[in-house]
């Protein structure tokens, strides 16, 4: 039987909300700046009842939201040393808070499945910030069919479990292009090009002033297609925001870029 998320005592602030640039899943084994923002973030977040996150790493056609009582800690890559594949992530599940969030987005718009579990998006950055794993754990997919301002509008919708102690974590990157990065680090290049600070700088202005008409359409400017090609790891941050309120103070506790161009910015809503 999984534990149902509990309503927040009277009086107590909402959970806030946490976007967290994840990186490559070798920050999971890595003594790094990264690894090591991420346990950091520990300290500056009240402790969850449970956790929704949105991985870049779950795009599909359809908004679903994992029931299984024990997921799955998924390898989803590939070329990564045998020790990154030994890594088991044992949350448990929680098919309570799945049926809530579907609830709050909507049962003609989601729907609950058991065929997924917590993909890298999601454990590379909970076994630094949670190590001993003993926090429920929801994923909810991206539905790669949706607007921008869909997107938002779901987030928004799942504002409530906020009351109800749950951390919403959305997890990808601020900007995300591969190709651009694995070439640098191929030219052991470590200049960060104008397009990805100038898109990086963008975004943490719109999140710092809740700029939602600028977060629904910077994908589509020109430094927005070069930070991404594809909107995958772009999405879960409009899942943080959507979540947010406009009185939320916004902080960036990790800044800085990986491989170049990889924005590792994190934000905390709240």
């Amino acid at each position: 039987m999984s534990e149902a998320p509990q309503t927040a005592e009277p009086g107590c602030p909402p959970m806030p909300v946490l976007f967290v640039g994840h990186g490559s899943p070798m920050n999971a084994i890595e003594d790094n700046a990264w690894s090591r923002g991420f346990r950091d973030l520990a300290r500056l977040l009240p402790r969850p009842k449970a956790i929704l996150a949105i991985s870049a790493h779950w795009y599909v056609a359809g908004t679903f939201a994992t029931a299984s009582e024990r997921p799955e800690t998924i390898h989803d890559f590939g070329g990564f040393p045998e020790e990154l594949y030994r890594i088991q992530y044992p949350a448990p599940g929680s098919a309570d808070l799945a049926r809530r969030a579907v609830a709050l987005v909507g049962e003609e718009r989601a729907s609950t499945r058991t065929d997924w579990g917590l993909d890298h998006g999601t454990w590379s950055v909970l076994l630094h910030l949670l190590p001993a794993a003993d926090v429920p754990v929801v994923q909810l997919s991206i539905d790669g069919r949706l607007t921008p301002a869909e997107h938002l509008a779901i987030g928004r919708a799942l504002a409530p479990l906020r009351d109800e102690g749950v951390l919403v974590l959305g997890s990808g990157n601020i900007t995300h292009n591969l190709g651009h990065a694995f070439a640098a680090w191929r030219r052991d290049d470590h200049a960060i090009p104008d397009w990805a600070r100038s898109f990086d700088e963008g975004i943490a202005k719109a999140l710092a002033g809740h700029d939602l008409e600028h977060l629904a359409h910077a994908p589509g400017g020109e430094a927005g297609r070069l930070a991404h090609p594809t909107p995958d790891h772009y999405l879960p941050l409009l899942y943080a925001a959507g979540a947010s309120g406009p009185e939320d103070p916004v902080r960036f506790p990790i800044t800085g870029f990986d491989m170049g161009s990889l924005s590792m910015r994190s934000a905390i809503f709240g």
